[in-house]
């Protein structure tokens, strides 16, 4: 019967688990939260707020009994600081132990314990785990795509439209060269009104040529 006889003995020498809640108690101090079994979760609660009860004394002698404890200096002056001041309105409560399931393997009990009303604790609370959006099916997937092709031939379109009135701006100039081209065209078909007038006219010359040449040929026969 253990009667009169508190706290837990968790299976070690005292100078270990002196050891032990002491490390676990900086890591508490210097995190803010930890992971650990409801067991070592209850030990170390005292510790932690003894530790606190002396950062908010801010005293020497305050000073000097939590350097029992912390030998990290960092999480020491995080302590006097930081943390305790954040408790003056508070008359104990510093923690809060949130029990978890079972450790896989030994089926130990596991719990987080936390510092309480610190500024990651709030942000923890305030966010929300944000929902999963939902798995869109092949048919809107076909959808999407489908509009996504429309929305594009209609800035082609849109494009082509703007770029159309270059195009015909551009059209003048052609019809200038049109036009310079024209007169040639004019003078070819005069050269060639000019030989079809000049051909019946040397036909005529050679006929009449003809018609002496057989005249004289007449006349020497005679």
């Amino acid at each position: 019967m253990r009667h009169l006889k508190s706290g837990r003995k968790l299976n070690r020498t005292s100078s270990h688990r002196k050891a032990m809640l002491s490390n676990l108690a900086v890591s508490i101090l210097d995190k803010e939260r930890v992971t650990t079994t409801v067991a070592k979760a209850k030990e170390v609660r005292s510790v932690v707020e003894r530790l606190i009860t002396y950062g908010k004394k801010g005293s020497l002698h305050g000073i000097r009994l939590a350097e029992r404890r912390i030998k990290n200096k960092d999480v020491l002056k995080k302590l006097f600081d930081d943390i305790a001041p954040g408790y003056k309105d508070r008359e104990g409560g510093y923690t809060r132990i949130l029990r978890l399931s079972e450790r896989r393997g030994d089926n130990a009990e596991m719990a987080i314990i936390e510092l309480v009303g610190r500024e990651g604790d709030e942000q923890r609370t305030r966010k929300k785990k944000k929902k999963a959006a939902p798995k869109k099916s092949k048919a809107a997937v076909k959808s999407e795509a489908a509009e996504v092709e429309a929305t594009e031939s209609v800035t082609e379109e849109v494009v082509k439209e703007e770029a159309a009135p270059k195009k015909k701006k551009a059209a003048p100039k052609k019809a200038k060269a049109k036009k310079a081209d024209e007169p040639k065209a004019e003078d070819s078909t005069e050269k060639e009104t000019t030989e079809a007038a000049s051909e019946p006219v040397a036909e005529s010359q050679e006929e009449s040529t003809e018609k002496t040449d057989a005249a004289e040929g007449d006349d020497s026969d005679k």
